[in-house]
Parts: structure tokens; sequence; C-alpha cells
């Protein structure tokens, strides 16, 4: 059983950064992707980015193309999102999942964070 923990989340202003952090217990048997999911009050769980546990191009959600940097550290078994320009549509529960596909389909992971909260103030 993988476990993966979120931290970093916080308050900020609007065009502020946050850096999150996602911790996995282990770097779970087949799964290859790595992605950061968030979900606002009342809304939907949504993408917002991924990358191959063995590199490669990371995908972004259109909203948060240019902004967000996604990132993985291997050896730690760490991955990471940088946030910065952050805007008040960013408020959300931050969470962090590991799959087998390459997909932006929420349904395609199977491990999942506890998730971290972000909340941006204009």
């Amino acid at each position: 059983q993988v476990q993966l923990e979120e931290s970093g989340g916080g308050s900020v202003q609007t065009g502020g950064s946050l850096r999150l952090s996602c911790a996995a217990s282990a770097r779970p048997y087949s799964r290859s992707v790595l992605g950061w999911f968030r979900q606002a009050p009342g809304k939907e769980r949504e993408f917002v980015s991924l990358v191959r546990w063995h590199g490669g191009s990371a995908l972004y959600a259109d909203s948060v193309k240019g902004r967000f940097t996604i990132s993985r550290d291997n050896p730690t078994n760490m991955l990471y999102l940088q946030m910065n320009n952050l805007k008040p549509e960013d408020t959300a529960v931050y969470y962090c999942a590991t799959g087998t596909q390459y997909s932006t389909n929420q349904r395609a992971y199977d491990y999942w964070g506890q998730g971290t909260q972000v909340t941006v103030a204009t």
C-alpha cells in the first residue's frame, strides 16, 4: 500500500506563490505517472498537471499553464508543484495522485493523498 501526503498549502494574496510537495512512501509498482488535481468548493475535482516518474514532457491544464510547474525527485519519491502568480480562482484543495496512464482523467489514478488547502485572497 502506497501512501501519498501533500504539504505546503496555505493562504496567499493574489499574485503570490506557493510550492506544494507530495511525499510518496514508496514508488508504486507499475504506476508510471504522477499528477496534481484540485477541487474548489462546490465544484468537481479537476486536473492540474502531470508528469511521468521517469521524466519527459509534463502536461498542464490551460488554466495554470505558464504559472505552475510540476517536478519530481525520484530518489526521494517526491513530487512538487510550484505555483506562481496565484489567482483567487486557484483556491481549492490540491491532491497528488499516481496511476498507470498518461491521462488527465482522475479515474486513471488509484493512489491519492488527503489534500492540502490553497487559499488565494483578493
